[in-house]
């Protein structure tokens, strides 16, 4: 009989396979449940592991923005999933996106051959029974016997949010004589197919939104619905006022055609700029997909077709995937998890990745990393350990497991993204934005550091 000691992992997306991938590092056996393909989700296409479903961006490659200083904190800290999205980058201007089938089959390809993983292909409607140390990262669509199994053992109900994903196009339908490639203000390459939109061609985009059918959906009611204000429906940005949509996805700042002339001609460019544009990022290496970016939606399917044909560039575009919207689940941590991402009252399971609130990928890598090694210090008989407030890592998960108050006193918790809000005031104040962000990064990477020096033979 082995005695050794194992782990279980809930959950094979991001944070559920990063956590795996730790754990294993450290010698720990695990086993993995995913029961993708066994049962499909509202959301995911494939049985990959690490699947991408909204976007195929991590966010900025930048130290000195959110995004990108937890991205560096996790190369620092040896994250397998920062490691492959990084081979298999694609041009983004300064972002971190990614070949999403590539991303995701390197990410199986590397669980599925370590032997110290066992791959559990099936839906587990319970959590393991203690004392199995237990990771659940279910993420977002948890399957409701699973979601109620923990709802019995917290006692809580599970939050929920409407998140949806964006369409993607063949880039050989994209009219180029129309559309043209630039990135915003010059930064980096030419990574982005833009299409203009003048005042006109806009306000008819805006209204065929407004009068658009959506789909229906299960437990699904517009007007009380809850969305996560990062990830809005376009035709829910198009409701909110004639230019939302022009201060956010279809923000013309910063994108010239060189076609219209020379930039730097103020008369010319004040003539010529577009009213708004509407940008499509690569999808895969090759440039033979593209996802609007920004367009997550839950119009039917018919009518997204239609509308977005009213885009110039896109009379002809032929669509590989339509937007879908569904119900994101996740748990009140504040109520339930200690910043080791242990619950309160059962210190041998943990939570990571989007199931806790932490909001975006990159995030939830984090989240991944953390529960598994902590598993795996648990797993060993060893302390678990957590990171100074001072690092974007610790900083989240300080973030969720704190109680939250709105401005009437009320225990109040929605999902948070990577955010130098956070963070703890520098020591001495900085007024200009980028010195004050990098003097963040300094102090997040300096600390971090420190930590590794200490928990040097986990990290």
């Amino acid at each position: 009989m082995d005695d050794s000691p194992s782990v279980s992992v809930i959950g094979a997306g991001l944070a559920g396979s990063e956590a795996a991938w730790q754990i294993a590092q450290a010698g720990i056996k695990v086993k993995l449940f995913e029961m993708r393909p066994v049962k499909k989700t509202p959301a995911h296409y494939t049985g990959d592991f690490a699947e991408l479903v909204c976007s195929n961006s991590f966010g900025s490659l930048s130290s000195d923005r959110a995004a990108g200083l937890l991205q560096e904190e996790l190369r620092r800290l040896n994250s397998l999933l920062i490691r492959i999205a990084d081979k298999h980058a694609v041009p983004a201007g300064g972002a971190l996106a990614v070949d999403r089938g590539n991303f995701s089959q390197e990410v199986t390809k590397a669980l599925t051959s370590n032997s110290l993983i066992e791959i559990k292909r099936c839906e587990l409607k319970q959590l393991p029974i203690e004392p199995q140390t237990t990771v659940i990262a279910t993420g977002p669509l948890t399957s409701q016997d699973l979601a109620e199994d923990l709802q019995r053992i917290t006692g809580l109900e599970a939050c929920h949010f409407f998140d949806a994903a964006s369409p993607i196009i063949t880039g050989e339908s994209i009219d180029l004589s129309v559309a043209f490639r630039a990135s915003r203000y010059d930064k980096g390459d030419a990574d982005y197919v833009n299409c203009p939109l003048n005042k006109k061609e806009y306000l008819q985009f805006r209204d065929a939104l407004l009068q658009a059918e959506t789909a229906a959906l299960k437990d699904f009611d517009r007007d009380s619905a809850t969305f996560f204000e990062g990830c809005l429906p376009i035709e829910e940005l198009a409701r909110r006022g004639e230019d939302t949509m022009r201060f956010g996805p279809l923000k013309p700042i910063g994108l010239w055609d060189k076609r219209w002339g020379d930039v730097n001609n103020k008369d010319l460019r004040i003539a010529k700029r577009a009213y708004a544009v509407v940008q499509l990022r690569k999808e895969d290496r090759e440039g033979r997909l593209w996802n609007m970016v920004g367009f997550q939606t839950n119009l039917k399917w018919g009518e997204q077709k239609r509308i977005f044909k009213l885009i110039p560039g896109l009379e002809q575009a032929e669509f590989v995937r339509l937007g879908v919207m569904h119900r994101n689940t996740f748990i009140d941590s504040p109520s339930l998890l200690e910043p080791t991402l242990q619950f309160q009252q059962r210190k041998n399971l943990l939570a990571a990745g989007q199931i806790t609130g932490t909001e975006g990928y990159i995030a939830a890598i984090a989240g991944g990393w953390l529960a598994g090694r902590n598993a795996a210090l648990l797993a060993s008989n060893q302390s678990p350990i957590s990171l100074p407030e001072t690092t974007m890592l610790g900083a989240l998960t300080q973030f969720i497991s704190k109680k939250c108050f709105n401005k009437k006193g009320k225990n109040y918790f929605q999902p948070m993204p990577a955010n130098f809000g956070l963070l703890p005031e520098l020591e001495e104040r900085i007024k200009n934005k980028r010195e004050r962000y990098g003097a963040y990064r300094d102090r997040s990477l300096k600390d971090l550091e420190s930590v590794s020096k200490v928990y040097k033979v986990f990290i």
